[in-house]
């Protein structure tokens, strides 16, 4: 059906001859844009129906007094679960705080939700495949346990803002949720609206840079480049490349597509995947609000290292 319309406007409507680089990468970028918003309005709906009872106050209730392993299980459960993005870190990162929950918890947290999350699984495996959505799952996870607990170890405490000691949020008094039919709807719907309107552009600008990649850089030079076997520094590289971007892990896929496409490796493109969705400059200036730059430095750090390990690894068995 997409490719169809794809078809009718770009080489039907417009007349493009089709292996012409501009109409490869408007073919690309209709197909992907009808596809990805379709997808995106029905899984948002119906992922709405469901977590219509989630709060930030609950997933921090959740996590409260459980025994670290525990913890850490839920945190990055929760994470990959719900819909928080970095706009959400500080309120989360200071009510995890006053909840006394361990920092190397929390960072775990803040790995997982904005890297991993249903919505993006969904397009991931419906454009990728489910064999690519499990690896970055998989790998996704993996990073946010031991990305908590090696920041743990550098006992981050002592680089937390003063501030962020000092606020006591309280407990909150949540208006009763309403769990009618109708009640879910509406959540669902609000959930919809605020998602789009929070990510549209970032989807759009993500397309658009897949469709010219997929259009107008040669298979030859990105196979030479980017290539896995035997080139161990297109991994680091592709990290590199991610961190001045900003997208969530929704609007990196068609990016990725178009990667896959051209040759690149699967572990880079993994690699760069992650570091645009968790490592991205405007999440770490985000995070600077409420730790000190050595604790920023040291998480940007550990998920630099733990991101280039996942590339080459993908790459040395796929």
């Amino acid at each position: 059906m997409f490719t169809a319309l794809a078809d009718s406007l770009v080489y039907g409507l417009l007349g493009l001859t089709e292996g012409d680089r501009l109409a490869d990468a408007l073919h690309f970028f209709v197909m992907d844009t009808a596809k990805i918003f379709v997808l995106l309005v029905a899984v948002i709906y119906v992922m709405g129906l469901l977590r219509a009872l989630v709060s930030p106050e609950k997933v921090r209730g959740y996590v409260r007094g459980k025994p670290p392993w525990l913890a850490r299980t839920l945190a990055i459960g929760l994470g990959a679960v719900t819909p928080f993005c970095s706009c959400s870190s500080v309120p989360l990162f200071i009510g995890f705080v006053e909840a006394g929950i361990p920092l190397g918890v929390t960072f775990s947290f803040l790995i997982a939700s904005p890297m991993i999350n249903e919505i993006a699984v969904v397009l991931l495996a419906g454009i990728l495949g489910w064999e690519i959505a499990a690896l970055y799952v998989a790998a996704g996870l993996t990073v946010a346990w031991v990305g908590g607990i090696v920041m743990q170890r550098f006992r981050p405490e002592r680089w937390v803002e003063d501030y962020v000691w000092k606020i006591r949020m309280g407990e909150t008094h949540e208006q009763a949720p309403d769990t009618s039919w109708a009640g879910r709807h509406r959540f669902a719907m609000a959930e919809v609206r605020e998602i789009l309107r929070r990510v549209w552009k970032w989807v759009l600008i993500g397309i658009a840079v897949g469709a010219l990649f997929h259009g107008f850089v040669p298979g030859d030079w990105v196979t030479e480049h980017l290539g896995g076997e035997g080139n161990w520094l297109a991994v680091p590289g592709a990290v590199l490349l991610g961190i001045p971007l900003y997208a969530n892990a929704t609007g990196v896929i068609p990016v990725a597509e178009a990667m896959l496409g051209k040759g690149v490796a699967i572990g880079t493109t993994l690699a760069f995947m992650m570091s645009v969705a968790a490592l991205s400059l405007p999440e770490m200036l985000i995070l600077r609000k409420v730790i000190r730059w050595p604790a920023l430095a040291l998480f940007a750090g550990v998920l630099a290292v733990a991101f280039v390990l996942v590339g080459w690894s993908f790459n040395l068995i796929t």
